[in-house]
């Protein structure tokens, strides 16, 4: 195919707003992740860049796994304001289903998950994919399922929060509200 004048500057033009795009992506959104269901990936920068997120390492087999209803709740509400939330099941706790069918199952048939859940992924450790070792600099490496953070505009750590804090405590809602009026 032969390439015309007219054609190759935008062409130009979005490739370097492209490369310069990949340039301002923040650490903590470098790289991308298999989708839980389908073949594809999920490119955190793309997905994810200068938006609000939520990011929970979650376990199907885990006693906290009811929270995947109020983590459901928490995103219906936010989202129309921009909110974003990456669901990451995880066996390093020993508590997640190796089966990536069997895990969508219980995300999205029996809690009604519609956020974004990758394949199962390691968290914690010399192991830990990139977005949760930059979690971990940014704040501390989850102890345990159901750890959540909360991540600004700018790929930055607001706060992060145990197992033991339900979707629906205030300061969790106060968190996801400062990064949702964060400025990118």
């Amino acid at each position: 195919m032969k390439l015309t004048r007219w054609m190759a500057i935008p062409l130009l033009t979005w490739a370097a707003a492209g490369s310069a795009w990949a340039a301002e992506c923040p650490a903590v959104l470098q790289g991308s992740l298999p989708e839980l269901r389908g073949k594809g990936r999920i490119d955190l920068c793309e997905r994810y860049a200068g938006k609000p997120l939520v990011v929970i390492n979650t376990a199907s087999y885990c006693g906290f796994a009811p929270q995947f209803e109020g983590l459901e709740a928490v995103y219906q509400r936010y989202h129309g304001q921009g909110l974003e939330m990456l669901g990451v099941p995880s066996n390093d706790f020993k508590q997640e289903d190796a089966d990536s069918a069997q895990t969508a199952k219980v995300c999205y048939a029996n809690y009604g998950v519609t956020f974004t859940m990758s394949k199962e992924q390691p968290v914690r450790g010399a192991d830990a994919i990139p977005l949760f070792a930059e979690l971990g600099r940014q704040s501390a490496a989850p102890k345990w399922n159901f750890y959540k953070y909360v991540v600004d505009r700018k790929g930055q750590v607001v706060e992060q929060f145990s197992s033991l804090t339900k979707p629906d405590d205030p300061a969790f809602k106060a968190a996801i509200e400062k990064a949702i009026a964060s400025k990118p």
